[in-house]
């Protein structure tokens, strides 16, 4: 499955994840901090969606009230 999904209250624009059998096989995501997002998308794959999900959800960015990681856990589930 391939969720696509546009975040809202971060730099980044869009995220792209490929999800099989539970499983995050990729992350791609579109703006952002490039070396930030590369390494948690590396960080990600192989890691079922619910451990990610736990993981991600409520992170902070600064001030802000959600933050790229966040906002990949708001994707995650609204793909469950």
């Amino acid at each position: 499955m391939t969720i696509q999904y546009t975040p809202r209250g971060v730099c980044s624009r869009s995220f792209q994840i490929e999800v099989e059998d539970g499983v995050i096989r990729s992350v791609q995501v579109v703006g952002g901090c490039d070396g930030n997002l590369k390494g948690l998308s590396s960080l990600l794959a192989g890691m079922k969606v619910e451990e990610a999900v736990q993981r991600m959800e409520g992170i902070r960015c600064g001030g802000k009230p959600t933050s790229c990681p966040d906002q990949l856990a708001q994707a995650l589930k609204s793909a469950m």
